[in-house]
């Protein structure tokens, strides 16, 4: 009976092999300059293995990066929330399965003014710009909810101006008086405040609480061909985020630097040391449905979308998470 079960264990083994191996082990992505992704601090780890990450430039978009991603330029990519929701509405195939970043007291946007500006409430920016790193994001979305819960019409709220500032340029900006409100963020909102002479009209915190703000998505034809690769690419991310809610922040920057120092792209590591959480609300990242209803109810509120147009049970699984618990 022994004898008769061998060549079946080993068919199922090499068929279960034969399987696994047509699945890909390398992940095509997009960085940012002087920082350390997620997904790169996994690979350092040892949390990736066998998968591997393949760098093929550096982006400052989260719409470019997750429309790359839909597109097959990439394997994965990041953004906001309301960018992942807006894509999914215009027939993308993606799932958001991470969330990466976040806000909370350490880490959050603010919407800077200068100190001698008579800019004290959402009503006061009517006409004024607002200089941001992309539009259709983060920034934009948070700008608008300020703006609605200051009591601002909608046609108030097209009066305000959102201008597109290269984030290294936006500080400059706002003291040359290009723009009225600066949206600032991690070390460029820290070296700001060191120098002084801005203050902060409001912060994403104020209006939400700490709460993630952003997910990693993969695109469904991704998932369905290589399962056992984006499990490990969530997993591997998951423990790396919780690498970081787990270790002193002394140690996350040392790290970030060594993994800066290593990958040879001619990069300043200063910019790390600032580095203070990650902002993910959850464990591991974990997805919270709200983190995409709210802006799904936003979306639709501003006619971006129609009701019921994405649901965001559609919009996310945590299927892939092992600090989800099997909860989807």
């Amino acid at each position: 009976m022994i004898k008769r079960l061998i060549p079946l264990i080993f068919l199922l083994t090499a068929c279960g092999t034969a399987q696994g191996s047509t699945e890909t082990q390398e992940l095509r992505y997009q960085g940012s300059v002087g920082a350390v992704t997620f997904p790169e601090l996994a690979e350092d780890l040892g949390y990736l293995k066998p998968v591997k990450l393949k760098w093929i430039g550096n982006t400052i978009s989260g719409p470019q990066d997750i429309q790359s991603a839909a597109t097959g330029q990439t394997d994965f990519g990041g953004a906001f929330n309301g960018a992942v929701v807006k894509l999914i509405a215009a027939k993308a195939p993606i799932k958001a399965v991470i969330s990466y970043y976040g806000s909370d007291q350490n880490s959050y946007q603010g919407y800077f003014v200068l100190d001698g500006s008579p800019i004290r409430s959402a009503r006061d920016l009517i006409g004024k710009k607002v200089g941001m790193n992309t539009l259709g994001a983060h920034a934009e979305a948070v700008l608008k909810e300020y703006l609605t819960r200051g009591g601002l019409t909608p046609a108030e709220v097209k009066q305000v101006e959102e201008v597109v500032v290269p984030p290294v340029n936006t500080e400059q900006a706002l003291r040359q008086k290009q723009i009225d409100v600066a949206v600032l963020g991690g070390i460029l909102r820290d070296k700001a405040l060191e120098r002084g002479g801005i203050r902060p009209l409001f912060k994403d915190v104020d209006l939400f609480g700490n709460f993630s703000a952003g997910t990693y998505v993969l695109t469904d034809r991704f998932i369905a061909r290589n399962p056992n690769t984006t499990r490990k690419f969530v997993e591997g991310v998951a423990k790396a985020i919780q690498w970081t809610q787990t270790h002193s922040r002394e140690e996350v920057v040392a790290r970030f630097k060594e993994i800066i120092a290593k990958r040879h792209r001619n990069e300043d590591a200063s910019s790390v040391g600032y580095w203070k959480s990650s902002g993910v609300s959850a464990t591991g990242g974990v997805i919270a449905a709200q983190e995409f209803q709210r802006w799904i109810d936003w979306l639709e509120r501003s006619g971006e979308i129609r009701p019921g147009q994405v649901k965001a049970a559609d919009a996310f699984t945590n299927a892939y998470n092992p600090f989800a618990g099997g909860a989807r």
